[in-house]
């Protein structure tokens, strides 16, 4: 029976690790349908990022209680990633707690942390789960988490309860066997961990041995299988970010915030113009076969790799969104939205690629209008709130901008007032309806 269990044990591993696999090849896929984009300059500075924002969670605490609550959920998963491990040697080798003969009491101290560490995340699964179904956050709120996005924060904290129950149990009927001999495999004596030495005799203490082995494999079983099953639910989850947090931190953009890029091809021109030994009417080489080079965003292939990996990592905070001042009164954009929306429509040209073995066939969809609306990308005051705001160094801004620039130098589709601004520019070298005589008419009063 033993090998039975240790054989289905592999092979649920193994095809648990498998569909895992196939959606990161996927994941991988559809951030490479973006632009190329150096982000592997600075190396220190950029490893610093991901250490201080990444693990250390550095911007979280700019609001402290959600910040502590979401600390207790995030080191009980790097902790308990211990316990997971002893749990992957015992169901292939069929062994009994691994680690436990050769760390000793060392062990004790281990899985007692681990327990705390899930008592402490399970009160803060609970908090959670109220603040967003009983208080009504207005961040959590807003029309993008209607629907499909407030089910999948929900389960996820369910599952976060059901693991750690499943911890318990584990625990606690193992506690309660040790200490009557009977253990599943060899030894005896109690563990005497810090949570379930109280726990375990408390709720299983009366039970009969054969109750006791069925919980504790009910407990074992279930922890494993939660874990898989979360593993693979991660890539249709907002949660992607517990893996992508730590990329998405390393390649952020380094230059000051507001610092937008210049298009190599506009900068060329105005290099040429500003060169009084420049020729402007030299004959360049031109290929043929080369595709036009496009001005800004209106597909999430024009946008660059970084800018995609942006999108999956968004963890729907909506800390950009309660930030941004365009939106605090009353206008279409939430910077969420933008990365959300960034995100389906990247997953529908993917579902597109794969559905015709690997080409991208035109849908006649495309981000802009059909996802993101020009009204929202005007709404935006270019702040930086966003970027400020989001605990994983995202930029909403960059997006928005990129998508504006294809509408003014694709489409001319500026806003009548940002096209006089522009003209003005143009004739009179400043932003109003002024002659250049007149604009130095002040000094004289």
């Amino acid at each position: 029976m033993m090998y039975i269990d240790n054989l289905l044990f592999a092979i649920t591993l193994a095809l648990g690790i498998g569909f895992f696999a196939k959606n990161v090849k996927k994941l991988i896929r559809n951030i490479n349908l973006g632009q190329e984009v150096n982000r592997f300059d600075n190396p220190s500075e950029r490893w610093k990022n991901m250490a201080m924002i990444a693990l250390g969670q550095k911007k979280m605490f700019t609001r402290p209680i959600p910040a502590i609550l979401h600390f207790a959920i995030y080191a009980a998963f790097i902790i308990t990633q211990i316990e997971l491990l002893e749990i992957i040697i015992d169901g292939v080798f069929g062994t009994h707690r691994f680690f436990k003969p050769s760390l000793g009491g060392f062990y004790t101290f281990l899985i007692s942390f681990i327990e705390i560490l899930s008592l402490l995340a399970l009160v803060a699964t609970i908090i959670f789960l109220l603040r967003r179904n009983l208080l009504k956050l207005p961040r959590f709120n807003k029309a993008e988490m209607l629907g499909w996005p407030t089910k999948d924060a929900n389960l996820i904290l369910i599952m976060e309860i059901v693991l750690v129950t499943c911890i318990f149990t584990m625990n606690g009927t193992d506690e309660v066997l040790y200490s009557l001999g009977k253990s599943h495999f060899e030894g005896t004596g109690s563990f005497h961990f810090a949570i379930s030495q109280h726990l375990g005799p408390a709720i299983f203490g009366g039970m009969s041995e054969s109750t006791l082995h069925i919980l504790e494999r009910v407990g074992w079983w279930g922890h494993f299988l939660m874990v898989i099953a979360f593993l693979n639910y991660l890539y249709y989850s907002k949660h992607l970010h517990i893996l992508l947090a730590f990329p998405n931190t390393y390649f952020a953009d380094l230059n000051a915030q507001g610092t937008f890029d210049n298009l190599e091809s506009v900068t060329k021109e105005v290099k040429i113009m500003m060169d009084p030994n420049a020729d402007p009417y030299a004959t360049q080489p031109v290929d043929e076969s080369a595709v036009p080079t496009k001005f800004g965003a209106s597909d999430v292939q024009d946008l660059n790799w970084v800018q995609l990996l942006n999108a999956y990592t968004c963890t729907e905070c909506g800390r950009c969104t309660s930030s941004c001042p365009a939106n605090q009164t009353g206008k279409k954009l939430s910077p969420r939205k933008i990365m959300m929306d960034t995100r389906d429509r990247m997953e529908e040209v993917g579902k597109n690629i794969d559905a015709n073995k690997g080409v991208f066939i035109p849908d006649n969809k495309s981000l802009l209008n059909d996802y993101i609306t020009q009204e929202e990308l005007w709404a935006c005051t270019s702040c930086n709130a966003c970027v400020e705001e989001c605990p994983v160094n995202i930029s909403p801004l960059s997006i928005i901008m990129d998508m504006r620039r294809y509408l003014v130098m694709e489409q001319s589709a500026a806003p009548q007032s940002l096209n006089a601004m522009m003209t003005n520019i143009e004739n009179n070298g400043a932003p109003w309806q002024y002659n250049q005589q007149d604009r130095l008419n002040w000094k004289d009063e």
